[in-house]
């Protein structure tokens, strides 16, 4: 399982969890969570309608898998072989990830970045899912961040 929000943080995590779905021969569930503020449609004008989160969803869902693909292709053959799902959940994206990971062998997040001092932590949803976690999970870090030696 793996996390994705469409930073290129994200895209790493998406190649590390690939690449390892194809090592494993194994399905791939790629978690796409947004939390949406109660007030984000009364902000416009307009009553919060369930339909309008779904339509969300729905565009969430298609965004992320155009995304995956966009990163299974720069991977190859296996990479696109692998069997894919996308979750796009509407909720706090920690608290999604673990949740949805409860039945999963792995958990990929991506490291934010962020430069200087910020290097040194992790962001706030790879640390609760380090935290709360109930399998195994791997922090991939962006290519300017990987340590040699």
């Amino acid at each position: 399982m793996v996390g994705a929000d469409g930073s290129p943080g994200s895209e790493v995590a998406i190649g590390f969890a690939l690449q390892e779905a194809a090592r494993r021969g194994a399905q791939l569930i790629v978690v796409a969570a947004f939390d949406l503020p109660p007030y984000w449609a009364c902000a416009y004008g307009m009553p919060a309608a369930p339909e309008s989160s779904e339509a969300l969803r729905e565009t969430i869902r298609d965004h992320v898998e155009a995304h995956v693909r966009k990163v299974a292709d720069s991977f190859g053959e296996q990479a696109r072989d692998v069997p894919v799902e996308i979750r796009p959940v509407v909720g706090d994206p920690a608290a999604a990830l673990v949740d949805a990971a409860r039945h999963a062998d792995l958990l990929v997040v991506g490291h934010r970045g962020g430069g200087g001092f910020a290097n040194l932590l992790l962001g706030s949803v790879a640390s609760k899912c380090v935290l709360h976690a109930t399998c195994p999970v791997t922090i991939v870090p962006t290519p300017d961040r990987v340590a040699v030696g």
